[in-house]
C-alpha cells in the first residue's frame, strides 16, 4: 500500500494516441541494430568510480544541437538473471537527447541512441528520432517530442521518457518506422512515434512534481518506477519515488480510470540530483556540481546517503542499474566531455 504522502500524487493514462496511417513501415529495434551507421570508442573516462566506458563520435561527442541525458540498458528490459538481460543475445543501451535552444526544442525535439555490443572495442549505434504521430486533414505528419528526456526506462517493449511538469510519454520500441522520405523525419531514416502518455497529477495541496529522470527498479515479486527531481540549492524540490509496474502489460499498474498511484515518496533529496536507482535495497544517485566541476556519486538509503564527492566525470546524468555486469552505467552531457561509463557498484555500496 503507498504511503500517506506518496499516495497524493499519481500519473493518469491519457489514452493511446493516433496510429501512423499508410506509407510508414513499422520494423522494430530489430532493424536498427542491423543499421548502424556510427561508431564509438571505449576510452578512459576520468573519475575515480569509473570502471570503464565509451565516448561517441567526433560530431556526437561535440555538437552542441543535441545534449545526451537519459540511459537504460536491455537488463532492465529483459530481467536481472544471470542467463537474462541481452537483446537477441547482445548487449543493447539506449540512450536519449533534447535538441538544445528553443529553435532546437520546436522543430527537433527529443531523440534516443541505439547502441549494439556494449562490451566491444568500437560499440556501434544509430539515432532514433521521437515523433508524435498527427493527422492533419487527411494527411498523417509527424510532430516533433518536446521533452527534456532527462531519464528513460526500457521495459518489455516498452520505452518510458521523462517528460518534466507534464508526466511522462510512452513508445513501443516495435513501432520503430522506416521512413522512406526523410523531409516527413527530420532527416532521419528511423522514427519512434510515440504510444501514449501519462500525465501527471497530485492532491491540490502538494507542489506538482517534475519528471526529471526514470530508472527501474526490478524487484522479486514487483517492479517499480523510479522518478526523481532535479533542483539547485535553495531551488526547486528535490523528491524521489516510485510507482507500482505491471510485468504482463509492461506498464504502469493503475485503477479501472487508468490512474497509477505512487507507492513511496521521499522529500528533501541531494541538491542537483540527475539520476537514481537501486541495488537491492541501496540507492545510488549521480549529482552534477556545473560545467567543468567532478560530479558526485550518493550511496545509501534515503535521509541517509552517503556522499562521495567528485568521484565522476563533470556532467553526470541519469543512471540505470546493470546487475549482469554488476555495474550502474551513466552518462556525461557537456560537449567535448560526453561519456557513457560503468560504476563497479560493490566497492561504493559496501564501503
Amino acid at each position: 500500500m503507498p504511503d500517506d504522502l506518496a499516495s497524493r500524487f499519481r500519473l493518469a493514462s491519457t489514452g493511446p494516441l493516433r496510429e501512423l496511417g499508410r506509407g510508414f513501415r513499422r520494423v522494430g529495434l530489430r532493424a536498427v541494430i542491423a543499421d548502424t551507421n556510427r561508431t564509438a570508442t571505449r576510452v578512459d573516462v576520468p573519475g575515480e568510480a569509473v570502471a570503464e566506458g565509451f565516448t561517441w563520435d567526433a560530431r556526437d561527442g561535440r555538437t552542441d544541437r543535441w545534449w545526451p541525458q537519459g540511459i537504460t540498458t536491455s537488463a532492465d528490459a529483459y530481467g536481472h538473471e544471470d542467463t537474462a538481460g541481452t537483446f537477441d543475445g547482445r548487449s543493447v543501451l539506449l540512450t536519449s537527447w533534447y535538441a538544445h535552444g528553443a529553435l532546437g526544442r520546436r522543430l527537433l525535439g527529443s531523440r534516443i541512441t541505439v547502441v549494439a555490443d556494449v562490451e566491444g572495442a568500437a560499440p556501434a549505434y544509430r539515432h532514433v528520432w521521437l515523433a508524435e504521430p498527427v493527422k492533419i486533414g487527411r494527411v498523417h505528419v509527424l510532430r516533433p517530442v518536446r521533452v527534456h528526456a532527462g531519464g528513460i526506462v526500457w521495459y518489455g517493449d516498452h520505452l518510458f521518457v521523462a517528460g518534466s511538469d507534464a508526466g511522462i510519454r510512452v513508445f513501443r520500441l516495435d513501432d520503430i518506422t522506416h521512413v522512406r522520405n526523410r523531409l516527413r523525419s527530420r532527416g532521419y531514416r528511423y522514427v519512434l512515434p510515440q504510444a501514449s502518455a501519462y500525465a501527471a497529477d497530485q492532491d491540490v495541496d502538494q507542489q506538482p512534481l517534475t519528471y526529471s529522470f526514470l530508472s527501474l527498479d526490478r524487484g522479486q515479486d514487483d517492479d517499480r518506477l523510479v522518478a526523481g527531481e532535479y533542483g539547485t540549492k535553495g531551488s526547486g524540490n528535490h523528491r524521489l519515488v516510485r510507482y507500482p509496474l505491471d510485468r504482463d502489460t509492461q506498464l504502469l499498474r493503475g485503477d479501472e480510470r487508468g490512474r497509477s498511484v505512487a507507492m513511496e515518496l521521499h522529500d528533501g533529496q541531494p541538491d542537483r540530483m540527475q539520476g537514481a536507482t537501486l541495488v537491492g535495497d541501496t540507492w545510488v544517485v549521480t549529482a552534477s556540481a556545473g560545467e567543468g566541476r567532478a560530479g558526485d556519486l550518493w550511496v545509501g538509503r534515503p535521509g541517509h546517503l552517503r556522499r562521495h564527492r567528485g568521484v565522476l566525470p563533470t556532467g553526470p546524468e541519469d543512471v540505470a542499474h546493470w546487475p549482469q555486469r554488476r555495474q550502474v552505467w551513466s552518462l556525461s552531457e557537456w560537449p567535448g566531455r560526453r561519456w557513457v561509463f560503468g560504476i563497479d557498484v560493490d566497492p561504493w555500496i559496501t564501503g
